[in-house]
């Protein structure tokens, strides 16, 4: 398992992953972007933006970075990063598959990704990504798992991922919606051989969003690590959106509400890597407070009065804007 080498890492900041998703296309549905990005959102501005983030999160001990096949050209901006530092050797590369960008690097398009998640994808997308990242590429997941992906039946499929996973690449599969509970406890299930297939799982889980809780709890017990997304609700709980009862706390911090939110998934036992989708480097930096924010009882029985009910989390996410 590649996540190894984080269990070595010293830094308060080794369980922080940096996200690519914010930053690898001009347009996404995180509140707040035009203010984040400003106008000038060509592919030469975002891949000095996501050098920029990678060499902050870098210095500050993050050593998880994960992008995706629809995340624009994330694995292309990440792949020159890492050419330009080859004594960079001590970091985890995850990307995923089962999305294609089809945007062309525009904010308006009437579709922004189309899923697939096929045996012949994968292997069209996998070939994708080895073309950029090569050996470097350390887990591959597919994205977006949902209880009636053909990904979970998909006997295969299944093979073929065991395959390589046997040449030492770490196969993982992220979720989304409101069934990503049942999602997590289905993947869990699958087997090539008798062996299980997933090393890791990503899912959403944030003061809003906490269904997925219990499942994760299981899928770290089954001893696969368990990577958080979406921790700060696609800007939901950011300063300028969040609900009173995090900024009240924040204040008493003397931290940003992003830090508490973040802090209150780390503090999960299960959790193993919180991704970070800063878009600046300041936004990183206070992100990255998170590691030292200590949350009381009380505080932390005031957070989990903000969990929505998953449904409605997901409806409001849904019609977030692509900005």
């Amino acid at each position: 398992m590649p996540f190894a080498r984080l269990a070595t890492a010293t830094t308060p900041t080794c369980h922080i992953g940096l996200g690519l998703a914010a930053v690898g296309r001009p347009g996404y549905i995180n509140l707040g972007r035009d203010r984040d990005l400003g106008a000038d959102r060509s592919a030469e501005a975002l891949r000095t933006r996501t050098h920029e983030l990678l060499d902050a999160a870098y210095a500050q001990g993050v050593r998880y970075f994960d992008a995706a096949r629809s995340y624009g050209r994330s694995e292309e901006f990440l792949a020159g990063w890492l050419a330009a530092r080859p004594g960079v050797d001590d970091v985890v590369i995850g990307s995923k598959w089962g999305y294609t960008y089809t945007a062309d690097w525009s904010t308006d398009a009437e579709q922004h990704e189309v899923k697939d998640h096929t045996l012949a994808n994968y292997e069209r997308q996998r070939a994708e990504s080895d073309a950029l990242l090569g050996d470097r590429l350390d887990l591959y997941q597919i994205h977006s798992v949902t209880p009636d992906s053909p990904a979970l039946t998909d006997k295969e499929l299944h093979a073929r991922l065991a395959e390589a996973a046997a040449q030492g690449l770490t196969v993982g599969f992220s979720t989304s919606g409101p069934a990503q509970a049942d999602a997590v406890r289905a993947a869990l299930g699958v087997t090539v051989d008798g062996e299980p297939l997933f090393r890791t799982v990503q899912c959403t889980y944030n003061a809003l969003e906490t269904s997925a809780g219990p499942a994760l709890a299981e899928a770290h017990a089954a001893g696969l690590t368990v990577i958080v997304k979406e921790g700060m609700a696609n800007g939901r709980l950011a300063e300028e959106q969040a609900p009173a009862v995090l900024k009240e706390i924040a204040g008493r911090s003397g931290l940003g509400c992003d830090a508490v939110a973040l802090a209150l998934v780390l503090r999960q036992p299960w959790a193993g890597v919180v991704l970070s989708g800063a878009a600046t480097t300041a936004q990183l930096a206070s992100n990255l407070h998170a590691a030292v924010v200590d949350l009381d009882d009380d505080q932390l029985e005031r957070l989990a009065g903000l969990a929505e009910e998953p449904r409605a989390y997901w409806t409001r996410r849904g019609q977030l804007p692509w900005h």
